[in-house]
Order: C-alpha cells, then structure tokens, then sequence
C-alpha cells in the first residue's frame, strides 16, 4: 500500500502546499518511512480559514438548513462503513493498530456521524418567562469557524468526535491532524465530498504542531478551537486562542484509577482492567493505568493480575494480537524510559507481555508491563506514561482509596469495584473526574456519553449533547411586544 497525500485540502478542491514543503511518514511496525504528507505552514492555514470563512458567510454551507445538515451527516456515515475495510487497512499502517481494533475505530467513527445526524435538528432553543409585554427567546448558533488540532492515537475516532458535533450546529471547519497519523483523515475527507458537504465546510491541512497547529490556533478568523493532545501543547494553545478572545475545548489526558475493593468480583473486573491498559498499546488518554487495591486483597489480586497480564501479545497489525507497536520511536522512546526507570527504582515488575515472534526489528514495540507495589511519591504513580504500562497501589481503607485517587493532577476517567451500593455512591460522588464507571470501565466509543476531564485533563465537554453547545452560542433574543 502506498499513501502519498502530499496536498491539503481546501475550499473542496486538493492544493499544493505553498511553498511546496513535504515530509515523510513512519510506518510503526516496520520503522519504516511509507509516504509522504504536506509540511504546511501559515500561509496554507489562512487558505483554509478563509475557505471556511467564505462557505459559512456567503457560500452553500452557511445556507444549509439543520435538516440538510443531518442529512449528510448521514449520509457520509453511511459511506464510511461502505469503505471501512480500506480505511481500517490506511489507519492501522499509519498508526500500527491491530487490524481488529482499527476496524472497532471505524464503526465509532461512523456512529459519530449518525449521532450528530439525528442531532443536527434537535438542538432546541427556549423561551424564558419574563416581564407582561415581552417575549424572551435564547437561540444557539453557530460560532463560524472552528479549528480542530487531532491528536496521533485515535486520528479516525477523533475526526468523527471533534468534526461530528461542530458540522451539525452549522459550523465551517478546518482540521489539522497530528503529522504522525494523517492518512485517514486525508482519506475521510474524500468520502465527505461524496456526501455531498459543499466546498469548504471541511478543510484539512497537514504539517508540523508548531507551525501550522499554531498557525490555526492564532488565527483571527478562527472563532472556537478544539484540541486533543499533551497537557504542555494544551496550555499553548489556550494561550494562543486568548490572544484573540476565542474558547476551547482540551482534552489532554489523564492518570486513571480503578478502585478495587475487597468485596469486588475479580472474575469480572481482570479482565477489564487488563484491556483499559493494553487498549491501543496504552496510547488512550482513557487508559486505566493505576490499579488502587484493598490491602486485604492485595496479594490475591496481584497475583491473579499478573497470570493475565502475562498472556498479552504485542504484534505487527496484521497479527491481530493484543498491542501493537507504538506510534513513533520518539515515543517508544519515552515509554521505555518510564519502565526502565521504574526498574532502576527497585519496583517489582509483577509480569510482562510477550512480543510475538517475526515482528520487524526496527518497529516501535516495547512490552507490556505491570509494577507493584508501587510507591505514591514515585513518578509512574502520578505521570501519564502512555504506553501498556500498568502501576498497581495498595490502599488502606475508603477514604485511603479517595485520597490516592484524586492525588494527581489529572482528572478524566476512574472506576470503582465494589458491590457495596452505598459505597458506590459515595465514590462517585468523591472522585475528582469526569467519568466515573462502576463495575465496568468505558463503554465502547461512548459517542452519548458526555467526555471530558478536570485540571491537567483539560476543560470543556465532548460527545453527547454536551459537544452541541460547546460548538455553539447562545443569543437572548428580548422583544418588547406591548
């Protein structure tokens, strides 16, 4: 398979970037470069602003009625399921998925499109009562121009999650996928053509974050901004879109918990906790990385954590194992420094994965891993590692349980163990995140569940309803009628 998407595109049509600029593309599981993509830079930004600009101001887009919209929200759903086995194929070369887990991407992707479809034309206004003789209307439209800055681990997810709900209210739209992971999207926007999206409403620009992502965020005709990454990028773009008055929504990742008490089932909850780290390699900002443990279960649980632990598989995509490679060396880089310090540290590697025999050389694999005990005032119990890298802490009793899990500086997802009821509550009630599951971790794509985190996991609200009003704006409509 050969990708060579060395043109953004804009206004509806494939452009050749400005000054000519292009850069290679990795294959992760092979270490290899396979293609080629634009190396944008700001004039390229300023095309597809002004691109989104004239479709919302003055071109079809802006005319499009909320019907017509969900209609071809629809309708593009429709088309990405009719192409899913050639984009699940695109994606797991470009990011060294598992075949079946670029393939599950997909599905979600296409359930974002049929979300927001059926969502288009219900996002309804309301009236207020207010003083004899007046008639008080709050309206939500649209904001104009949203950017949209994906992340590298889930690029199809996450252009269905940010593009989805912003297209539905109305919006015109400029995305810039990560530059590690930008074929599927190159590809998706083909597929929104055929749907019938007019010229401009979607503009997507390759390059290089801190040029043409800064470009975007900076940009005065961008009026709202969605971004997916690190905590660090986060803090600049906010800076960046302060500067000419404009929100965002961050999501920026997380250190989640499991808290499993003594009375959980473990039969049910292994299995769960195994998967919410090994998802993607661990590159989920979702992922359960802390394990919290009742220390009068603590030895039982570890032990039967680490026999299932240590049948996980790291392969190539077309293995179909548990993991497969991690997006580039820089990061591998970076995931097997926290496991190789850890071990420096003294702390207690309770299993490893295994890497399956025939995976390239020079692929970006490192192996599944799970410490424990850990020690709180150690840095892989507080930092996000993103990677298979799972860190197991004992904890003392309910209130023990709460203060370790709200001491980082994250605040996404978390889990609770238990079959106490009343202790259920109590839980959820007193963790600090956005996301609280209860004898289960996740829920698929989870497109109706409103996601989104608290501190360095960013602010802002996605999938859901709750992505709707963020991609919009009221307007109080007063009329003194008599």
């Amino acid at each position: 398979m050969k990708i060579d998407f060395t043109r953004n595109f804009i206004g509806g049509a494939w452009v050749d970037p400005v000054e000519g600029a292009t850069m290679p593309v990795y294959e992760p599981a092979t270490g290899k470069p396979f293609g080629s993509i634009a190396d944008s830079g700001i004039a390229d930004v300023d095309l597809a602003v002004v691109a989104a600009r004239k479709a919302y101001d003055d071109g079809a887009w802006g005319r499009t009625t909320a019907t017509e919209r969900g209609r071809m929200l629809t309708r593009f759903a429709e088309l990405i399921l009719g192409n899913a086995s050639e984009l699940s194929a695109i994606e797991a070369k470009d990011t060294g998925k598992p075949k079946s887990v670029a393939d599950a991407d997909f599905v979600a992707l296409a359930r974002y499109f049929e979300f927001y479809g059926g969502a288009a034309d219900k996002l309804h206004g309301e009236v207020i009562p207010y003083l004899n003789g007046y008639h008080v209307g709050v309206l939500h439209e649209p904001h104009g121009v949203t950017g949209h800055i994906l992340p590298w681990n889930y690029p199809a997810q996450m252009f269905g999650r940010t593009l989805a709900p912003s297209l539905a209210v109305g919006n015109a739209t400029v995305l810039k996928p990560a530059e590690d992971a930008c074929a599927s999207s190159l590809r998706l926007v083909e597929l929104a053509a055929e749907a019938g999206f007019p010229e401009g409403s979607i503009n997507v620009v390759t390059g290089k974050g801190h040029t043409a992502g800064a470009a975007l965020a900076s940009h005065h005709g961008v009026d709202f901004m969605s971004f997916t990454g690190s905590p660090e990028v986060g803090q600049i773009i906010q800076k960046l879109c302060a500067d000419h008055y404009i929100s965002c929504t961050l999501e920026l990742g997380g250190k989640s918990p499991h808290l499993v008490f003594a009375d959980a089932d473990l039969d049910a909850a292994i299995p769960v906790i195994v998967k919410a780290i090994i998802q993607n390699s661990g590159q989920t900002c979702s992922a359960g990385s802390r394990v919290l443990v009742e220390k009068a279960i603590y030895d039982k649980f570890a032990a039967r954590l680490a026999d299932a632990f240590a049948k996980v598989r790291v392969g190539s995509p077309e293995m179909d194992l548990d993991c497969g490679p991690i997006i580039t060396a820089k990061q591998q880089k970076r995931v097997q420094g926290f496991i190789d310090r850890a071990r420096e540290d003294g702390i207690a590697v309770l299993a490893e994965g295994q890497l399956a025999d025939g995976i390239a050389a020079d692929g970006y694999y490192v192996k599944p891993t799970v410490f424990g005990p850990v020690p709180r005032a150690n840095v892989i119990a507080s930092e996000e590692v993103f990677g298979p890298v799972l860190t197991v802490l004992p904890f003392e009793d309910e209130a023990d349980a709460v203060r370790l899990a709200n001491a980082t500086d994250y605040g996404l997802v978390a889990a609770v163990w238990t079959r106490d009821g009343a202790r259920q509550m109590r839980l959820v009630k007193r963790i600090r995140s956005g996301q609280v599951f209860v004898n289960c971790y996740g829920a698929g794509a989870g497109i109706e569940l409103p996601f989104g985190g608290s501190g360095k996991s960013g602010h802002g609200r996605e999938k859901g309803f709750a992505a709707l009003h963020d991609f919009s704006k009221t307007k109080t409509m007063v009329i003194n009628h008599g």
